[in-house]
């Protein structure tokens, strides 16, 4: 249910920040202002006694978050790949949530697979393993295939890991539902579709059939990419709560020593995974969205091996054109074109001035020009978009939200290998040969070719099809739903004054 009862689940979290000292740490690492840092932790405070204990031998953010729950670890991955944000120690602490969870035992492990494939595990595998690695939704074991020996990795869901999310997607729309209804500005930033369009991610991901279809489509993509390749699935040896795939022998990208032992480029690696997200993303429109350094390996022979496809993220081709439209923009620094861009896809009000609106971008993308090739972020200048967009009446994209996360995470992997890197450098090549492939003359040709095609499918429809628009474009609009009021307003006044400070103190640690 997503009613009032979750407001428990948020006073939860910021207790358990605070009991666990991860709340200090945090701010502390996050250089957040002294009155939020003392207005927060003055929220929590009283309320520390409700929060879980975690475990006493890991750092406090990794405790608190660990015993928060799978949706909490997600925030923590994200963290861990941003040393630039909170500093190498604490990222590096946060590292452990990507692999390195507690496992659930091996013998509940073998049941779940027995139950899931229909069949002994002994009749199947060989050599079955206890966890070589665990994260929040699964963990994976290694064995050899009985009929020929293979080396496999078995990816087994947690038992109950899809309860736990409910719980906490519940607590995110009651919070959303808040914000909507205390704060009317904040309705522009569209807070529930943003919750809905994870959930989807999210529901996704605990369906492992759908992971083994998206790594499936993804190898399809990518089989011509130079330096990068996947694991094979095993449909035979999968299910929904099962996947079975090839074994993947090579270093986790997260391990600089392993890497360097290894006699591999560091400085390639990190240009590479950059490059290669840009790639997928702009080319197929279909990318790795998880692509932290749990996810990826070097191969011995140099090539980066990614797995674990449960989040992947799908752009259609209209939006891929605009999104490297804006980043060729700043990188040719030509900031009335990033404007322009931002007016024709509707992304800001047609009412506002163009020229005012890039006169504001140019305000943004100046000062990351004039930094250190180190100190140029991608994270930064997303972080500054948002704030010059929120000024001109932008709405939330939830279609770009996946995107532009990958896109920090990813830029945290690549200056994780190389503190060094030149992002817009590194990006420059593939955005300038996107734009060439989708914006030129034969481009245009085969987006006019396609657009015939389907009028002459369409063709004698379309006289039924415009009558049909014109009569719904005359109707009059219908009344905006209620139901997010009459339902808020079942706990009364008093309880949403409580509930905005507390809510306050939580969203912004989430």
């Amino acid at each position: 249910m997503r009613g009032p009862h979750n407001i428990i689940r948020l006073i939860r979290t910021g207790a358990t920040l605070e009991r666990t000292g991860a709340m200090a740490v945090i701010m502390n690492a996050m250089d957040a202002p002294p009155l939020v840092r003392g207005a927060l932790r003055f929220l929590a405070w009283p309320f520390q006694w409700l929060g879980l204990r975690g475990d006493p031998n890991m750092p406090p953010a990794t405790r608190a978050l660990t015993a928060l729950g799978p949706a909490y670890i997600k925030f923590g991955q994200i963290l861990s790949t941003r040393p630039d944000l909170v500093g190498d120690e604490l990222a590096t602490q946060m590292r452990i949530l990507q692999d390195k969870l507690p496992p659930f035992d091996i013998d509940t492990a073998k049941a779940s697979v027995e139950h899931e494939l229909g069949q002994p595990v002994e009749t199947m595998f060989d050599d079955f393993s206890p966890p070589v690695a665990a994260a929040s939704i699964a963990q994976v074991h290694k064995a050899t295939l009985r009929e020929n020996g293979e080396a496999v990795a078995i990816k087994v869901l947690r038992p109950g890991i899809e309860r736990a999310f409910r719980v906490d997607i519940d607590a995110f729309y009651f919070a959303a539902n808040l914000i909507e209804f205390l704060s009317p500005a904040a309705r522009r930033l569209r807070p529930t579709d943003v919750i809905a369009h994870f959930e989807g991610v999210v529901m996704g991901e605990l369906d492992l059939r759908l992971e083994a279809s998206s790594a499936s489509e993804f190898a399809a993509n990518t089989a011509g990419d130079e330096g990068f390749q996947l694991p094979a699935i095993k449909w035979d040896l999968s299910s929904r709560r099962v996947m079975t795939m090839e074994w993947a022998d090579g270093v986790s990208l997260g391990d600089n020593a392993a890497i360097d032992a290894a006699g591999h480029d560091r400085v390639d690696l990190s240009n590479r995974v950059l490059q290669l997200f840009l790639s997928h993303a702009l080319r197929d429109g279909y990318f790795h969205a998880d692509m932290h350094q749990g996810n990826l390996k070097v191969a011995p022979n140099g090539n980066i091996i990614a797995y674990d496809f449960g989040i992947m993220g799908h752009i259609d081709e209209y939006t891929r054109r605009v999104y490297a439209e804006i980043l060729y923009g700043f990188i040719k620094r030509d900031y009335r074109r990033v404007a322009e861009v931002h007016f024709e896809a509707g992304y800001v009000p047609a009412d506002r001035d163009v020229d005012e609106f890039a006169r504001a971008l140019r305000a943004v993308g100046e000062p990351i020009f004039g930094m250190d090739a180190s100190r140029i972020s991608m994270g930064s200048l997303l972080s500054y978009l948002f704030e010059v967009t929120e000024r001109f009446g932008m709405e939330t994209r939830t279609e770009l939200i996946l995107l532009q996360r990958t896109m920090v995470v990813v830029e945290g992997v690549a200056r994780s290998l190389n503190p060094q890197i030149n992002i817009w450098q590194v990006a420059r090549p593939v955005v300038e040969d996107y734009i060439r492939q989708s914006l030129g003359p034969r481009a245009i040709a085969q987006s006019f070719g396609r657009t015939a095609a389907v009028l002459s499918r369409f063709g004698p429809r379309l006289p039924q099809l415009v009558e049909a628009a014109l009569i719904r474009a005359s109707a009059p609009p219908p009344e905006p739903p209620r139901h997010r009021r009459r339902d808020l307003a079942l706990w009364g006044a008093g309880g949403a004054v409580l509930g905005a400070g507390l809510l306050a103190a939580c969203l912004a640690v989430l």
